[in-house]
């Protein structure tokens, strides 16, 4: 496995924030819903109402596909992620205690939407499973696939 492209997919999701995450709904359409993010390597990690389709989509089928972007000023300069990945609902304690100290680092307004009851949240972890790397400034629409190993 080419290690400067994990590193790149590393150091992606270390700077951006938001992902659009798309998730299979009851009927089979897929639903996209854009959420920040905190990540730790190559593990993503987010948080939503424990009642929102997403969570209910993720809990009947835990495949989801997801994007981040890069800000860029120039088509020439476009990098970000796509990937296949498995989500899955956060539930140890210690893990949690971890990822929320991720978020409050990274986003430190948190503090002030966390709900009174800590039933109220839920904490995903995404696992990527293949992606693929944008970089145009190798050339328009490049791309490289890395899949990982299971």
């Amino acid at each position: 496995m080419n290690q400067m492209l994990l590193d790149k997919v590393k150091a992606i999701l270390a700077t951006g924030k938001d992902m659009t995450i798309a998730t299979i709904r009851g009927d089979g359409f897929p639903q996209a819903t854009t959420v920040s993010y905190v990540s730790d390597g190559l593990s993503i990690f987010f948080a939503c109402d424990p009642n929102a389709q997403k969570a209910q989509n993720i809990e009947r089928n835990n495949k989801v596909s997801l994007t981040v972007d890069l800000e860029y000023d120039d088509w020439n300069d476009i990098q970000g992620l796509s990937m296949g990945a498995l989500a899955e609902r956060v539930t140890d304690p210690e893990e949690m205690a971890k990822i929320g100290k991720l978020m409050f680092d990274k986003f430190p307004q948190v503090a002030d939407l966390l709900p009174e009851d800590p039933e109220d949240i839920a904490l995903y972890r995404v696992t990527p499973k293949v992606v693929s790397v944008l970089d145009y400034s190798k050339s328009f629409g490049h791309t490289d696939l890395i899949e990982l190993p299971a």
